[in-house]
């Protein structure tokens, strides 16, 4: 066996499959797209989400609800997280840019603090929204909480 002589093995190259180049290929005529009908023809393309006919599943069940284009989503942070925030990075004053570099939030966030967990140190906090059990709590502790 030398390298001129190699080839591939019997039965494993099958030649392509000329589709509409006349009746001598096999494969003329209607160009194995059977007679006639929407899906003989070029161009031819099933809508998304058609189900031969059949009504559509998202046209079969109801419309239902809301989506309110004007609604604030906000990223909560409660008490206690400000709390490891504070101790883990050895700071007094948090703030939206103090929070986006340690990746805390995004920079496009709104942040909200919730009053969930303690808070043992002075804190001075400048985000978007408060609750007032947190706003209560921080004050509580000699700090302060601007709202952006």
């Amino acid at each position: 066996m030398e390298l001129h002589n190699l080839k591939p093995a019997k039965g494993s190259i099958k030649k392509r499959k000329r589709i509409a180049r006349g009746q001598g290929s096999g494969h003329g005529g209607t160009a194995t797209r059977g007679h006639k009908g929407d899906k003989s023809r070029s161009g031819h393309k099933y809508k998304r989400n058609f189900e031969g006919g059949q009504m559509p599943i998202q046209m079969r069940l109801p419309k239902r609800g809301f989506k309110n284009p004007n609604r604030v989503e906000f990223v909560p942070i409660n008490l206690g997280r400000l709390q490891e925030i504070s101790d883990k990075y050895n700071v007094n004053t948090i703030d939206l840019e103090t929070l986006v570099k340690h990746g805390i939030v995004g920079k496009n966030d709104k942040v909200k603090v919730l009053a969930r967990g303690e808070l043992q140190s002075k804190l001075s906090v400048s985000v978007h929204a408060c609750s007032a059990a947190a706003k209560e709590a921080v004050e509580a502790k000699g700090g302060s909480v601007n709202l952006v």
